[in-house]
């Protein structure tokens, strides 16, 4: 897909391992975002729990990008679920740079049973043009190759609307 941008966030790495095969498989650019903030361990998990329920924002650093990012046709970005929120970064992201994207498609990452359709919601809050796509995985389950799959088939046919999400 030309001028196609994946951005994400992982504080564990799941998120990250999602949106490498995303990308990969599109073969377009990948970029992690980075607020400079510590989240390691039991205290970074916890801050940036406290941080998502708050809605507080750390401006991310500038992005290294082959392009500007209102040049892309597509930015796909992936997050994990911190406290039924997209994380801090991403929504940072959002707020710093929403405007400037053409069309989105979102990839959320969560732990529970609980698909946070929600987080899609408060995504959108920040972007001009509601999102092509969009998918909520669990990683690490039965379903979480199928509706990779589906998300990338969707982005792949232009979105019509289609939003996946694994048991």
């Amino acid at each position: 897909m030309p001028y196609t941008l994946c951005v994400y966030y992982s504080r564990t790495g799941n998120t990250e391992k999602l949106m490498k095969e995303i990308a990969q498989e599109l073969k377009c650019e990948l970029v992690k975002l980075d607020d400079g903030q510590d989240r390691a361990g039991l205290l970074g998990w916890l801050r940036s729990g406290m941080q998502a329920m708050s809605r507080r924002v750390e401006p991310v650093k500038p992005l290294k990008t082959a392009f500007p990012l209102d040049v892309y046709d597509l930015v796909i970005i992936g997050t994990p679920v911190w406290a039924g929120r997209c994380s801090v970064p991403v929504r940072s992201f959002l707020m710093q740079y929403g405007e400037k994207l053409r069309k989105t498609a979102y990839v959320i990452t969560r732990s529970s049973d609980l698909r946070y359709e929600e987080v899609f919601e408060q995504m959108d809050m920040y972007v001009r043009v509601p999102r092509m796509s969009a998918v909520s995985i669990r990683p690490n389950t039965v379903g979480a190759t199928f509706w990779r799959d589906e998300f990338l088939t969707s982005v792949r046919d232009g979105g019509r609307g289609r939003t996946g999400h694994d048991g």
